[in-house]
């Protein structure tokens, strides 16, 4: 019985001493407590005594106190950290809540997303990246010609540009020293010059300081004429512009008249389209930038070229895939871009072939239709790039090009 009762009694003190540990724990005044001293009285036994004490709850560490704060003023206990807001209600008192504002918690969402709103540019902000470039005076513009221009173009270059013959034949003028520059003979023909400025004579002869400007011509050419532009050729395609050349005098006074040529070239008995310019120099090797002629002519600037390509004898479907499959010209596999079969014409009774070419291989859609097994009646280029031959254009006849033409043969200058 005694046992039963000091057992109750130690558990009742094993209680109080959680509570009260509890208790001081949630409530920071009770730092110590008093030592407790239970007993148990019988008649049977000897009384129980028991010496309860409690050690003081260990402090936890308290954050360093911000420069505007009190560690004093720190009334919250332990376990609630309490941040009150005090907003502006929408009656316009302030009032204080535990909950930030909304306003706060959408501008964080919106840093943590890193999600910013597009601001339209003022009208101010337009014109300023809009606006052209400063217009100079014509003191700096002379200033800037004669300091840092470009320091001028090659002797044979000018010379030919201004009618004097092919670059090849002012070369041999240069070399022959039939040609002077400010009084001194020039046998150089890389020699840098700007008419303008240089006084030149070739043959006893004074250079005109004004340069031709630039002619694009479209021409039809018929059949029977070449593409050379020597001296000796009499059916020679330029020799159809000299109507042209003639009149040049009278419509540019002042100005040499230009030496033209032809841009690519067309066999003896193909007949069509064909530019003739003075811009760059004729059957360029290398491509130059500010040529037009290099530019047009060149592989590299892929310029489709298309031809109706009359043949003897009836087409048929093997005929059109070996012409699609290509063939090899001087140890390169050309391939048409594309093969059709037109339908014949009333008054025609012969086949014709649509051939849409890029690569510009000498006699390349002659081989093409030669290799399938057919024989060419008669070959026509009616397109280069995105300008087709105007079907009001004669045989033999020319149209001067404008930029909206220029633009459409791949010419951006």
């Amino acid at each position: 019985m005694a046992a039963s009762a000091a057992s109750t009694v130690a558990a009742a003190a094993t209680m109080a001493a959680l509570t009260l540990h509890r208790f001081s724990k949630s409530n920071s005044s009770f730092r110590t407590l008093p030592r407790l001293t239970c007993s148990l009285s019988s008649s049977s036994s000897p009384p129980l005594k028991f010496n309860i004490s409690f050690a003081p709850p260990k402090p936890k560490p308290k954050p360093n106190p911000g420069p505007e704060t009190d560690p004093e003023d720190d009334d919250t206990g332990p376990d609630q950290f309490l941040v009150p807001w005090i907003v502006r209600g929408e009656d316009g008192n302030l009032k204080l809540q535990t909950q930030p504002p909304a306003r706060l918690l959408n501008a964080i969402a919106t840093a943590e997303t890193g999600s910013k709103k597009k601001t339209k540019k003022s009208e101010k902000e337009v014109k300023a990246t809009t606006t052209s470039p400063p217009q100079r005076s014509k003191a700096a513009r002379r200033f800037y010609n004669e300091n840092f221009r470009d320091p001028g173009t090659r002797l044979s270059k000018v010379l030919a540009a201004s009618g004097v013959a092919s670059r090849r034949s002012c070369e041999e003028l240069i070399f022959e020293g039939k040609v002077t520059v400010n009084g001194s003979v020039c046998s150089t023909p890389q020699t840098r010059v700007d008419p303008a400025k240089d006084v030149i004579y070739v043959n006893g002869s004074r250079l005109p300081k004004r340069l031709p400007h630039k002619v694009y011509l479209a021409l039809n050419k018929p059949k029977g004429y070449i593409c050379s532009s020597g001296e000796n050729e009499s059916k020679s395609v330029v020799s159809l512009c000299d109507d042209f050349l003639k009149t040049w005098g009278k419509n540019h006074p002042g100005v040499p008249t230009p030496r033209l040529f032809t841009v690519g070239r067309l066999d003896v008995a193909t007949t069509g389209l064909i530019i003739v310019t003075n811009d760059g120099k004729p059957y360029p090797v290398l491509l130059f930038a500010g040529d037009f002629a290099q530019k047009l002519s060149h592989p590299s600037s892929n310029l489709t070229k298309e031809y109706i390509a009359t043949v003897e004898g009836s087409v048929y479907k093997r005929h059109l895939i070996a012409i699609s499959e290509g063939t090899t010209i001087d140890d390169v596999h050309c391939v048409p871009d594309s093969v059709e079969l037109l339908p014949r014409l009333p008054d025609v009774q012969r086949s014709r072939l649509r051939i849409v070419v890029h690569d510009g291989r000498k006699h390349e859609v002659r081989e093409l239709v030669k290799c399938a097994g057919l024989e060419i009646y008669s070959l026509k280029r009616v397109r280069i790039g995105g300008f087709k031959l105007p079907s009001d254009l004669g045989i033999g006849k020319y149209v001067e090009l404008n930029p909206e033409n220029l633009k459409a043969l791949g010419w951006k200058s």
